[in-house]
């Protein structure tokens, strides 16, 4: 096993307790990060065919604002825009942010917020056309009204598009980085020390048991020794007839063993 396909650890079982608890630790992430990628998709995938539908119904819509303002415009009988900045002082439309979090991922929702007709001229904007045309123009407002609210969701759509495929990117990028380079890693490592782990344990028992044999064999020349000693000491200690049951058995034993001192000594 390459020291690059694992980490650089002592063998040991702390180390091996160590990576046991990174493993879990990273199979738990891992399958987080799997579930949150899995509910951005799903939510990129709805999102992707909400901007289809909407940017449809815009298409729709400019068309028929482009027809509205021409109709207005002849009816007007001349150019709107001039007469339209004249009235209006400030903008009657305004958008308010409003964040949604999908699996950690803060998403921006636009809203359009209307201002009330005292504040803004609003109410100076309706006096518009009033001379004539002025059916014609609030309904090319009113189309062109809708045609805005179509734009803003298509923007606040487009932005949580970009803003989910960059987690969905990098979530991706984490449960790979997890899946192929750290656990694998960490496994190499706890296989790493169980196999030095057990060379340990192999070389452990084997030196045990050469000193276990040592010992037998020492033991053994001991007791061999000592049974020597034992004999000789039994042959040079003096016979004790009384031992016997058989007085005259044992003055028999007294005699050969006298015969054979005399055999040894002569």
């Amino acid at each position: 096993m390459a020291s690059k396909d694992r980490l650089p650890v002592v063998p040991s079982r702390l180390s091996l307790q160590q990576m046991k608890t990174k493993y879990q630790g990273a199979s738990k992430g891992h399958s987080m990060l799997k579930k949150k990628s899995d509910a951005l998709m799903v939510r990129f995938r709805a999102i992707l065919k909400e901007v289809y539908e909407k940017k449809l119904e815009a298409g729709e819509e400019s068309r028929e604002a482009m027809m509205a303002l021409a109709q207005a415009k002849y009816a007007f009988g001349g150019e709107l825009k001039h007469t339209v900045m004249e009235t209006v002082k400030d903008a009657t439309l305004t958008l308010k942010t409003v964040s949604d979090n999908v699996a950690g991922v803060q998403l921006p929702s636009f809203f359009k917020s209307e201002a009330e007709p005292g504040e803004d001229g609003g109410g100076t904007m309706m006096l518009t056309g009033l001379g004539k045309g002025g059916e014609s123009i609030n309904d090319a407002r009113d189309v062109f009204t809708h045609t805005l609210e179509l734009l803003i969701q298509i923007a606040a759509l487009q932005t949580s598009f970009l803003i989910l495929d960059e987690a969905i990117k990098l979530t991706n990028r984490r449960v790979n980085a997890l899946e192929n380079v750290v656990k694998p890693r960490i496994e190499n490592t706890k296989k790493f020390i169980e196999s030095e782990l057990d060379e340990l344990e192999r070389e452990e028992f084997f030196r045990l048991k050469l000193i276990q044999n040592k010992k037998e064999r020492e033991r053994k020349k001991a007791e061999g020794e000592q049974a020597k000693v034992a004999n000789n000491v039994e042959l040079l200690t003096p016979f004790n007839p009384d031992k016997f049951a058989n007085p005259e058995k044992a003055t028999d034993l007294i005699g050969v063993a006298a015969g054979v001192d005399e055999d040894i000594l002569f």
